[in-house]
């Protein structure tokens, strides 16, 4: 435990600034970035293309490696002929995994990856789906989908999930006592979906609608005789919150699905109205970058980096369960080393780097070390932050040498013996 006058050199108060200026010096990065970064022009596209996929029937990926395994002969794929033939390249992967949010879960995921048009720099689309089911009766399906079409002129997404879902929560704030968890139950039904128009080459502006139910919400063994955080914030047993969605994007990678080079910037402002449906109404604006550099200039690894901001504006009061938390992204991967939903407040400001690297020469199998640090407000409310780090390493399994898929497979670590496992079917970032 951490005393009032202890020195804790791991969390250092980071931020004292008022958020209105933290939320402009972040926009204006962001925004200068988007025009500074990455000459990753269209003309780029047919050269980068053609290197990625020129040499892929000399690498091994899962379909492969059974084949092998089977005895048979390793011949060229035909899906190799012509990557802009339209052809579905599917990834699927029925398993048994271990996370620290699901404990023990059998799942059956896919990766779905697809060209939509002929042109040499049309960026790759993809559909993710799956269906867990875990040890603590957890049921989890999500569809998430970036479909970009003909020219890249629209990318349309979509981020549609069901959740039935026991889950712990410790408080709000980053000085929230991991011995404090307990567990709340709820169903969960997301629907986010946006499409956006293409205004300047890689740069998107749209609009979207994002819906959130939550039903039956519970505490199911809170501590006696405690009036709980949660409780304290506003605990009700559904959960309503609707809104429009303002974004503005800009990706020049070529391949979302494990990404290679290039740069993505992502702002998301989000007002959700009583007049809409909401509960209340409050507004939360999403500010994020990731950028892709090749380390050594002339080798295949990669050095990642990514900025994910996850701010309450206004006076609004979101839902508790809508509060900026760890590992409640849209893909349930910031916090590496922490288990889901360890720290909640008002607001998230969050770092992380991540080096990845081949471990064979036929690239079936690479590796990755990462580090990443979060940061909540101290209490709610305040205006101090603290640091929150989290590290470790992991194994990289190619399963589609097209789609460039991978099975993802870390073990992180965090403060207070926090660590575990955690598991992705595409890159984390």
């Amino acid at each position: 435990m951490y005393g009032d006058q202890d020195v804790d050199y791991m969390r250092v108060i980071l931020f004292s600034f008022p958020s209105l200026a933290r939320i402009l010096l972040l926009s204006v990065f962001l925004l200068n970035v988007f025009f500074v970064s990455g000459q990753d022009k269209e003309g780029s596209y047919q050269t980068l293309n053609n290197h990625l996929y020129s040499n892929a029937n000399s690498q091994f990926d899962l379909i492969d490696a059974w084949k092998s395994l089977r005895g048979r002969k390793i011949q060229k794929r035909a899906d190799s002929s012509d990557v802009k033939s339209g052809k579905v390249r599917v990834s699927p992967l029925p398993t048994v995994g271990y996370t620290l949010q699901t404990g023990f879960a059998a799942l059956l995921s896919a990766n779905i990856a697809f060209y939509l048009s002929e042109h040499d720099h049309e960026k790759i689309s993809s559909i993710l789906t799956s269906v867990t089911y875990s040890e603590y009766n957890q049921i989890i399906f999500p569809i998430q989908a970036s479909i970009w079409t003909k020219g890249n002129d629209y990318n349309v997404i979509v981020d549609w999930r069901f959740l039935e879902y026991p889950s712990k929560t410790f408080g709000l704030g980053g000085r929230s006592n991991i011995n404090d968890g307990y567990t709340i139950n709820f169903d969960y039904f997301k629907f986010h979906q946006s499409i956006l128009k293409r205004v300047y080459p890689d740069l998107y502006a749209g609009l979207g609608y994002y819906f959130d139910h939550f039903t039956n919400v519970r505490q199911v063994d809170p501590p006696e005789n405690v009036v709980t955080e949660f409780e304290r914030y506003g605990l009700t047993k559904t959960v309503t919150a609707s809104g429009l969605a303002f974004r503005l994007l800009y990706d020049s990678r070529y391949n979302q699905i494990t990404p290679e080079n290039g740069l993505y910037a992502n702002i998301v402002y989000r007002p959700n109205f009583t007049a809409l449906g909401s509960d209340n109404s409050w507004q939360s604006l999403l500010l994020e970058l990731r950028k892709y550099v090749t380390l050594p200039a002339r080798s295949k690894n990669v050095l990642a980096l990514w900025s994910y901001n996850w701010l309450t504006i206004g006076q609004g009061k979101p839902p508790y369960l809508l509060l900026p938390s760890t590992g409640w992204d849209d893909f349930y991967n910031t916090g590496r080393g922490y288990i889901q939903g360890r720290y909640r407040g008002r607001n998230l400001i969050y770092l992380e780097t991540e080096y990845r690297f081949n471990l064979t020469t036929n690239g079936l199998f690479g590796g990755v070390v990462f580090a990443n640090a979060q940061s909540f407000p101290r209490q709610i409310p305040t205006r101090t932050y603290l640091v929150l780090p989290g590290w470790g390493t992991g194994l990289r399994i190619r399963l589609n040498k097209f789609s460039r898929a991978n099975l993802c497979i870390d073990y992180g670590w965090g403060l207070e013996g926090s660590r575990g496992f955690f598991v992705n079917l595409g890159e984390v970032f």
